[in-house]
């Protein structure tokens, strides 16, 4: 699948649910409306869905949420998509989860061929995590990190920067990395979905959090890459890998290789764009997959160069109205 300015579209990632047992203040608000059961497709629905990217050309899958592992029964998708990797058709399944649940799932994940998975957090400290999640247990999501360096998978922390929330502990977080043998990326805060709060005041462009960083750190520029749009360097000191991932001080627009697919069978061709593209009516219309493939190939046509993000000042607002769990992290 090529995209209008010739970019290979390989990387699918896909929101099985737009749920969460956490409400991370940069991301959701506290009293969110999720969507009713009945408009979401079934995990066969997602299987036929996924594996019709694959044989259109994706080579990467990545399953997001909401919270992933909140879904019932993912783990016979997850399960159930691992087909793809021993047939050589798919490279990658990795999973970008919030943790609270890997101790009860790294095992199958690995089992089901998962070999790296990304894991939302944005600080050590037990309050405050409390105050960013609004509710969460830090507790569990270090015993799920435990669980999945037992079963064997790789583990990349996500960090979102946030000024006057977390940027001091963002110092802790590359040396308990290091210890953890964890690589680290920092994630600058994006104007998605009305989170009752003002972001503006704390979004930190990234370029100030790596110059703070080198004041103690030395940061070894890497041509590294792992298909998604993070800017990686490698930390001498603890010998980790550090991204950045920047949509607002720097676009990566310019390799994008991915659209996303919601648990409702909408595909959006950029992240920071309302256009979409609805898949489950030609996925629910036929037995066979050509009204879909033909559907899947007309919204390729349609990828916009690159998105619109920017920080509202004047208004306050959100650039994109969507909440990020509609599209997954």
């Amino acid at each position: 699948m090529i995209d209008p300015f010739g970019r290979d579209i390989n990387y699918l990632r896909v929101s099985v649910t737009d749920r969460c047992d956490l409400r991370c203040v940069y991301c959701m608000a506290e009293d969110m409306e999720f969507l009713p059961k009945r408009d979401l497709l079934t995990l066969e629905e997602l299987d036929r869905l996924c594996s019709t990217f694959i044989e259109l050309g994706v080579r990467k899958l990545r399953l997001t949420g909401g919270e992933p592992l909140v879904r019932r029964n993912v783990m016979s998708l997850i399960e159930s998509l691992g087909r793809h990797l021993d047939s050589g058709a798919l490279d990658e399944l990795t999973l970008t989860t919030n943790g609270t649940r890997l101790a009860e799932f790294a095992g199958r994940l690995a089992e089901a061929g998962v070999r790296r998975i990304n894991v939302s957090l944005d600080t050590l400290d037990a309050d405050r995590f409390r105050q960013i999640t609004r509710w969460g247990d830090l507790s569990k999501v270090l015993a799920g990190l435990e669980a999945a360096k037992k079963a064997g998978l790789s583990i990349k922390i996500n960090m979102v920067a946030m000024r006057d929330v977390n940027e001091h502990d963002i110092d802790h977080m590359v040396s308990w990395c290091g210890d953890q043998d964890f690589d680290l990326t920092f994630i600058e805060t994006m104007p998605m979905g009305d989170i009752e709060g003002d972001r503006t005041d704390q979004y930190i462009p990234l370029s100030i959090v790596r110059a703070n960083l080198q004041k103690k750190w030395t940061l070894k520029e890497t041509d590294f890459q792992t298909g998604g749009p993070a800017r990686y360097t490698v930390c001498q000191e603890t010998e980790k890998r550090i991204g950045f991932i920047t949509p607002m001080t720097h676009n990566f627009c310019e390799s994008c290789n991915r659209v996303r697919l919601t648990c409702t069978g909408t595909l959006y061709m950029c992240l920071g764009q309302d256009d979409a593209a609805d898949l489950r009516t030609p996925l629910r219309q036929s037995e066979g997959n050509e009204p879909l493939i033909a559907a899947i190939h007309e919204s390729i046509t349609r990828k916009p160069k690159g998105h619109d993000f920017f920080i509202d000042r004047r208004n306050n607002r959100p650039a994109v109205t969507r909440h990020m769990s509609v599209t997954g992290g």
